[in-house]
């Protein structure tokens, strides 16, 4: 291990525009509570969110400040702090996932979608429940006699 320089990926960036880019993919993970990257900036911003979560548990003034200075926008960090926080208050750790979703078409860099662990719209339901959730199949509508228009071909009939 070095003592000096960045210990962490360059992305290929200069310091400023990579927290700049930190900054920015952990303002959007807050807003959006899921997003896709690339798989290199995905393990980046994790253990950077993982950290803003911790802090806004504490849930005080002096981590409200923190987590506002470590993100781009006030209303995410306090999305975080007033929202999603108290959520995933019975985990110590491990509030993001990241799962690789392929890779991206124009220059084949791979892909990966973070999210949070916990759903945070609604609780996961058991396998159980959801059968007995589901409606009783239903026959489809018989189909049309209606005969369907004739083709034609650049005007010609």
């Amino acid at each position: 291990m070095h003592r000096h320089g960045y210990q962490g990926r360059k992305l290929g960036r200069e310091r400023d525009q990579r927290r700049a880019l930190i900054k920015g993919l952990a303002d959007s993970l807050i807003k959006y509570e899921s997003i896709e990257t690339t798989l290199p900036k995905a393990k980046e911003i994790v253990p950077y969110v993982e950290r803003l979560i911790t802090k806004a548990k504490k849930g005080d003034l002096h981590a409200r400040r923190q987590i506002i200075s470590s993100l781009q926008t006030i209303e995410s960090a306090h999305k975080l702090v007033d929202d999603i926080a108290p959520k995933l208050g019975a985990r110590n750790s491990g509030h993001l996932r990241i799962v690789k979703s392929g890779f991206r078409r124009g220059d084949h860099a791979a892909m990966a979608k973070v999210s949070f662990v916990d759903d945070l719209k609604q609780a996961p339901v058991s396998k159980a429940a959801e059968k007995e959730a589901k409606p009783a199949v239903t026959k489809p509508a018989a189909r049309s006699t209606a005969k369907p228009a004739a083709k034609t071909l650049r005007g010609k009939k």
